[in-house]
C-alpha cells in the first residue's frame, strides 16, 4: 500500500507538470489516462486485459464503442470513457450511460485525466446511477480517495466487495459535501434545525439571519479546537517519549537561553492553523507524522523529526506584524497579513524541508 501511495502521488506531480502541454483527447489518453491504469497494475498493452475501442452495441445502433474496457475472463468489468483534459465533465456522459446497460460491466469510469468519476448501479440494476459513488481530482488527492482507489488495483480487485461498499461510500461523500457546504454557507433549513437545538423562540427570518454567522463561527471554532486538542495530545505524547539526553541533543543554545526564565507559553489558534497549513503544503515530500512543532514566547517553530536543529520555518504571530522566517542560508523572512498567506510560500517551504529529508 505504501508503494502505491508513493506511486500515485508521484504521478499526480507528473500530471500537474504535463497538463498545460496536453491539448487533445488522444494526447490525454496516452499521456495521462493509460499511465494511470498502468499504476493500478493493468497491462495497458494487452487487449485481452485492457481493450481499447470496446464495442458496446446499443439497441439498433451497432458499432458503438467505449474508449476502454478492463476485461476479466473475456468479459468487461469496468468501462472507461475518456475526454480531453481541457473538456469539462458533464453530470454523467450519455454515451457511458448507454454503454453500461448493454454490457456485463458493474463499474464505469468517466475521466478527463484530472477528474475521475466512478459509477455503478446502486439504484436500479443494470442502469448506471446518475451520481458517482467516488470522485476525485488527481491533482488534489485525499488519503481517503487513495484508500478507495487502491481497491481497484488489479491484484486486489474484488467486484462484490467494492460493490457492497459503494453504497456507503456514495452517501458518505454526499454527507461530506453537505457538511462542507453548510460550513461555508449554511442553508435556512440547516440554520433552523440548529436553532431548534438551542433556542425556544419563534424561528423568524430575522432570527435565522441573526444565528447564521453564529453557527458558522461555532462550526469553525469547534473544528479548530478539536484539531488543537489532537495536536497538543500528539505533542505531549512525543515529549513524554523523549529522554533527558535526547531532549538535550535536540535543543540548540538559542532555545535554552529563551526558556530559562520564560513565563508559561500558550499556543494560539493562529499558530496551530499555521502548523496545519504547513503540514498540508509539505505532504507531498514528507510524511506528516515527521513534522512537529515547538512553541516558545517569541515565535513558533515548525520542525522535522522533533529535532530543533531541523526547523523548517518559524512563525511570528505574537506581534502586530505577522511573519515567516525560513531556515535557509540567509535565515530570510517575509511579512504576511494573515495565516493563510503561508500557502503563498510553498516553494520556499519545500526547498528548506528537502535539506533535512
Amino acid at each position: 500500500m505504501d508503494n502505491f501511495i508513493e506511486q500515485i502521488k508521484t504521478f499526480s506531480k507528473r500530471v500537474e507538470k504535463l497538463q498545460n502541454s496536453i491539448s487533445t483527447e488522444e494526447a490525454t489518453k496516452t499521456s495521462v489516462i493509460m499511465p494511470f491504469f498502468q499504476i493500478l497494475g493493468y497491462d495497458i498493452f494487452n487487449p485481452e486485459e485492457f481493450t481499447p475501442e470496446f464495442v458496446a452495441d446499443v439497441g439498433i445502433k451497432k458499432g458503438e464503442k467505449v474508449d476502454y474496457a478492463i476485461m476479466s475472463d473475456g468479459k468487461p468489468v469496468i468501462l472507461i470513457e475518456a475526454k480531453s483534459i481541457n473538456e469539462k465533465l458533464h453530470k454523467h456522459d450519455s454515451q457511458l450511460f448507454r454503454y453500461f446497460g448493454t454490457t456485463s460491466a458493474k463499474f464505469a469510469i468517466l475521466t478527463n485525466g484530472l477528474i475521475y468519476r466512478f459509477y455503478t448501479d446502486l439504484e436500479e440494476q443494470n442502469k448506471m446511477d446518475a451520481a458517482p459513488f467516488l470522485e476525485f481530482n488527481i491533482l488534489d488527492l485525499k488519503d481517503s480517495s487513495i484508500h478507495e482507489l487502491a481497491k481497484f488495483k488489479k491484484n486486489s480487485f474484488d467486484l462484490e466487495k467494492i460493490f457492497n461498499t459503494a453504497s456507503e461510500l456514495k452517501y458518505l461523500n454526499k454527507l461530506k459535501k453537505f457538511f462542507n457546504e453548510q460550513l461555508e454557507t449554511p442553508s435556512d433549513e440547516f440554520v433552523k434545525f440548529m436553532i431548534g437545538q438551542i433556542y425556544n423562540g419563534v424561528k423568524t427570518k430575522n432570527t435565522i439571519d441573526k444565528f447564521e454567522p453564529i453557527i458558522k463561527k461555532a462550526f469553525k471554532q469547534f473544528i479548530n479546537e478539536m484539531v488543537n486538542d489532537k495536536l497538543n495530545a500528539a505533542l505531549k505524547s512525543t515529549n513524554d517519549e523523549d529522554t533527558p539526553q535526547e531532549a538535550e541533543l535536540s535543543t540548540d543554545v538559542q532555545n535554552i537561553e529563551e526558556e530559562k526564565n520564560e513565563p508559561k507559553i500558550e499556543t494560539s489558534e493562529e499558530e496551530v492553523e499555521g502548523y496545519a497549513i504547513t503540514k498540508f503544503l509539505l505532504m507531498d515530500i514528507v510524511d506528516d507524522d515527521r513534522i512537529g512543532y515547538r512553541d516558545n514566547l517569541s515565535y513558533f517553530n515548525i520542525l522535522l523529526d522533533n529535532n530543533i536543529r531541523k526547523w523548517i520555518c518559524r512563525l511570528g504571530f505574537n506581534q502586530s506584524q505577522k511573519y515567516i522566517q525560513f531556515n535557509d542560508e540567509d535565515r530570510s523572512f517575509v511579512n504576511i497579513d494573515k495565516v493563510t498567506d503561508i500557502s503563498l510560500h510553498k516553494d520556499k517551504l519545500v526547498e528548506v524541508a528537502k535539506k533535512f529529508i
